[in-house]
């Protein structure tokens, strides 16, 4: 019992906090709830966000391109650039091998970029790598060791960025991914002769950038005729506005060099058919890019479904498939004809793919006793057939 004018303990009102362990309870749920706020707000953002959010952190980056680029490879590592720059961060494109097809010369030229040629990684200034149309470097000594902070790619492969990854196989072109990326930022595109006159800045894709963009997806598309997804099409829409005409006729028609007509005439005059398949052997060529070319050609041919156009350069055998049946995956095909030969790679879509083999290890250097070229011939034969 209280004592007689006191009151009991449990009447008086409660005027002191509660337990510590409440009190940072509380706190904790607070800052959890902020904190997970955040983390759904960036899961939020579109791609092209969150690609020019990571971009904007570095002082400088690196770009770099797959060995001797075309021009969906070159247009990306441009959009990747303006991307940087409207983010105060400085970047130079990189590149190993050459850009000799009369296309790609033209592309360089016409838009008047510039590219950096490297023979090794030691020759990249910059500490942070984007790669660009390609997953995994390559061509270049050291690549195998480059830790990319960011890749951008339409190639199927097991490369990623440390920050950042968009890989989609889906996408006829890696120009679509960065159309998209324009459109997710709030970018516009101008007329050319709009932009030349008064000149834009800020959120406005130069001419010459939405140029590129669209020959890049219509290169790697056939002029969106293979390969194509819807996406394609959105990105060409969305570009549509600010091409110069006159300089992507001037890039999709160029003057085509002797060599690269009679690697074509050669292709066609000598193919070996068997069925729907076609195979031609070129032999020895000095423009590694005429024999994708010849495999266009011959593609084209009527009742031939597949093919692969194979040709010697720098001391290896050059690789480049077409398919439009169905039943032949033709990176699958390449990857899997070459397979018996160290130190030799091939792969792709569906509809394209390419490769390349030593010839010391055709030969039978190293591991393997190598294959003849009627082997090989063979071989690619029978991997159209669905035997291998």
């Amino acid at each position: 019992m209280p004592v007689a004018g006191t009151v009991a303990q449990t009447d008086l009102p409660s005027v002191i906090p509660g337990p510590p362990q409440v009190v940072i309870g509380g706190l904790l749920v607070v800052l959890l709830g902020i904190a997970g706020w955040f983390v759904f707000a960036r899961l939020l953002r579109s791609p092209g966000e969150r690609f020019a959010a990571v971009i904007g952190d570095y002082n400088e980056i690196a770009i770099v391109m797959h060995p001797n680029p075309d021009p969906d490879a070159m247009a990306c590592a441009l959009a990747t650039q303006l991307i940087a720059d409207r983010r105060d961060t400085d970047a130079t494109i990189y590149y190993s091998g050459q850009i000799r097809h009369h296309e790609n010369r033209a592309f360089e030229t016409v838009l008047d970029v510039d590219f950096e040629c490297i023979e090794s990684a030691d020759e990249i200034e910059e500490n942070d790598i984007v790669l660009v149309d390609h997953n995994e470097a390559r061509g270049f000594e050291g690549g195998e060791t480059t830790e990319p902070v960011a890749v951008v790619d339409h190639h199927p492969g097991e490369g990623t960025g440390e920050r950042f990854t968009d890989i989609r196989p889906v996408n006829g072109a890696c120009a679509t991914i960065f159309s998209e990326y324009f459109d997710n930022l709030g970018y516009e595109t101008v007329d050319p002769d709009r932009y030349e006159h008064n000149g834009f800045g800020g959120d406005t894709i130069p001419p010459r950038i939405a140029t590129g963009l669209i020959y890049g997806i219509q290169s790697d598309t056939k002029h969106l005729t293979n390969g194509c997804s819807s996406d394609e099409f959105t990105a060409a829409s969305f570009l549509y506005n600010g091409i110069d005409e006159d300089k992507l006729d001037r890039i999709a028609n160029p003057d085509m060099d002797a060599e690269s007509l009679e690697v074509k005439a050669e292709a066609i005059t000598d193919r070996e058919v068997r069925g729907p398949f076609a195979i031609s052997d070129v032999g020895s060529i000095s423009n590694i890019d005429a024999i994708p070319q010849a495999a266009d050609e011959l593609r084209r041919l009527e009742g031939i479904n597949a093919v692969v156009v194979l040709g010697d350069v720098d001391n290896r055998i050059k690789l480049s498939g077409r398919s439009k049946d169905d039943r032949v995956h033709m990176g699958k095909v390449l990857e899997t004809a070459v397979s018996e030969v160290p130190m030799a790679d091939g792969g792709g879509h569906a509809r394209m793919g390419g490769g390349q083999i030593p010839i010391d290890h055709m030969h039978g250097l190293g591991p393997g006793e190598g294959l003849t070229r009627d082997e090989l011939v063979e071989r690619l034969f029978d991997a159209m057939n669905g035997e291998l």
